[in-house]
């Protein structure tokens, strides 16, 4: 099983396999063509509470993820998971995010359960 995390603004990659955007909001920007955009499951991404709270500073990356993996525990949430999950078991799947900094955001979150 292969999950990659990397930023919709980066060009494609042919390794990329399956290209799933998990943000809620389009990238600013970014035309749909460009973006190479296989899946966009809105259900994984963070609340908009959530992302508002993380966002304005005003708790840690651990307490956003464990909030974060609490909303995924969701029945939809959860049916969508393992969908990419078994997407992720017959090729790489590549979650994109418009995120600066890829390594604390909810894209890492869902790449390390997606690999668990």
């Amino acid at each position: 099983m292969s999950v990659r995390v990397r930023r919709v603004y980066e060009p494609p990659e042919p390794d990329d396999g399956v290209r799933v955007l998990v943000d809620r909001l389009w990238p600013r920007g970014l035309a749909k063509d460009a973006a190479h955009v296989d899946e966009r499951p809105k259900v994984l991404t963070p609340s908009t509470e959530l992302r508002r709270w993380y966002h304005a500073g005003e708790g840690d990356f651990e307490e956003f993820r464990e909030r974060y993996e609490a909303e995924l525990a969701g029945p939809e949430a959860a049916e969508q998971l393992e969908r990419v999950r078994e997407l992720a078991g017959k090729g790489t799947v590549t979650l994109l995010t418009a995120s600066k900094q890829p390594e604390r955001s909810h894209a890492e979150v869902l790449a390390r359960l997606l690999s668990e």
